[in-house]
């Protein structure tokens, strides 16, 4: 098995337990009331989706004199990657609500969750990629039987084109934003209650790459809503990273702007790197920078060189190969501490990626 930093996470198999493969086999029964379908779907969901490992840096933190680094590592969901949350998140309201056709735009790693999950589910899964986009993750989209096909223009393009068809076809869009917002954040918004389950509470900060701000915005919303119920003493700052002058939530930070302005699309230009964090446009943009501002966080640009030697340091010290794209949070984190070090307390940072 090997990193492929074109896309992310290269995984010579998609695995998940044999009793998850059993209740699928329940689930794409269809002579099954659809209640037990997804009953049965939401077994598979509590057995592979989530949990995921917090642990401590500790080889890290004698580097760099940061105390209590924890990083969450998203690489033991089963494609790998976050995704694989709101993807089976997708998958279940889509079981539930009776249709039988799922697409989504993807760059790489979305899709092969999507395919998963529909997989699992019985459902026919149709997925979009930029025809200028060259992922290796295609051959893991049509092993689990998913219908792979090129759409022109940019990524931005190719989900708007995904939600047109889905639309025309009555197939079920899981495409970023709009009516799926809210699901997603749920879905990340676990992210924070898993946390807080080892830490028993809030840390001071919590470090995000950003590419459409769901996955920042849904860990906020989690960990507000434990705040809320008197669960934590604090909300975490959030902090938000992405490549270098590629991302709308990151520029519109720095602008003090209150909304997420778009970039111009011939601005981006893609690397092997940076390919999961660049876009002109990110769909849930808007949530992610209020979650920044309200939590008096902050926003970075980060070069491609140092995310590649996080990724590296990351193997090096603590044994984790990542994508190197996902460790542009914990590369802000650092240049906080090192432009003005933390004083002692918790600090989280999300990773993904496997081989």
């Amino acid at each position: 098995m090997s990193i492929n930093i074109l896309d992310g996470v290269h995984l010579d198999d998609i695995s998940v337990s044999k009793e998850a493969r059993e209740l699928s086999d329940w689930v794409r029964d269809g002579s099954q009331k659809l209640l037990d379908r997804v009953g049965y779907y939401e077994d598979i969901i509590s057995l592979e989706i989530g949990d995921t490992t917090l642990s401590r840096a500790r080889n890290i933190e004698r580097e760099t004199g940061l105390r209590q680094l924890y990083l969450k590592f998203e690489g033991g969901n089963p494609t790998g990657t976050q995704k694989d949350r709101i993807a089976f998140a997708q998958v279940h309201d889509a079981l539930r609500r009776g249709y039988d056709t799922i697409t989504v735009a993807t760059c790489g790693n979305y899709g092969v969750a999507v395919a998963l999950a529909a997989q699992l589910a019985g459902m026919r899964c149709i997925i979009f990629i930029p025809e200028s986009y060259h992922t290796d993750r295609v051959k893991e989209m049509e092993q689990v039987g998913a219908e792979v096909r090129r759409a022109p223009g940019s990524y931005e393009d190719t989900v708007v084109f995904s939600s047109q068809q889905a639309d025309s076809n009555d197939w079920y869009d899981a495409n970023p934003g709009g009516q799926n917002t809210a699901l997603q954040l749920i879905a990340y918004a676990e992210i924070a209650n898993e946390i807080y389950d080892q830490l028993r509470d809030a840390p001071k900060v919590v470090a995000v790459p950003v590419s459409n701000g769901t996955l920042l915005a849904g860990i906020y919303r989690g960990f507000v809503t434990l705040y809320k119920r008197g669960r934590t003493s604090r909300i975490p700052k959030m902090i938000a990273a992405s490549s270098s002058h590629k991302n709308p939530i990151i520029s519109s930070f720095k602008k003090g702007l209150d909304y997420c302005e778009d970039l111009r699309p011939e601005q981006i230009k893609e690397t092997k790197i940076n390919e999961p964090l660049i876009n002109w446009h990110s769909f849930d943009g808007a949530d992610a920078l209020w979650a920044i501002q309200e939590s008096t966080g902050d926003a970075f640009h980060i070069s491609d060189q140092k995310m590649l030697k996080y990724a590296r340091l990351l193997g090096e010290k603590e044994g984790l190969k990542v994508l190197p794209a996902s460790t542009a949070g914990l590369v802000a984190l650092m240049e906080m501490h090192q432009k003005d070090a933390f004083e002692p307390d918790r600090f989280v940072a999300v990773l993904t990626g496997k081989d």
